[in-house]
């Protein structure tokens, strides 16, 4: 399993209608693609406005094939609903490792 992970600034005011709006246009979107395992906000309690997104992917190749223009026009759209940009303070990728309970120790 990939994780895409993001890290973005939205101020209180607007923090719950950015979850819904990136469940309605991003997640919507995201989740049609074959690959798509599932999609987690992690609010940060020592600082209200930092929205941290967990997208899971089945492989990196499964996320890097949603195509560039469906990218680029689900970010139109969320743009247009949310009336301004929120660009990431960070981007990284992750790959997940799954140990057995039984072989930590």
């Amino acid at each position: 399993m990939v994780i895409e992970w993001l890290k973005v600034k939205v101020p209180i005011e607007l923090r719950e209608t950015y979850i819904q709006k990136d469940a309605e246009i991003w997640t919507a979107t995201l989740s049609k693609y074959p690959g798509y395992v599932g999609k987690e906000i992690w609010l940060n309690p020592q600082d209200e406005s930092e929205l941290t997104m967990v997208i899971h992917w089945e492989t990196k190749d499964a996320w890097k094939n949603v195509p560039a223009s469906v990218l680029e026009e689900t970010e139109q759209r969320f743009v247009k609903a949310m009336g301004q940009s929120f660009p990431f303070l960070e981007q990284k990728e992750y790959q997940v490792r799954k140990f057995n309970a039984h072989s930590v120790k």
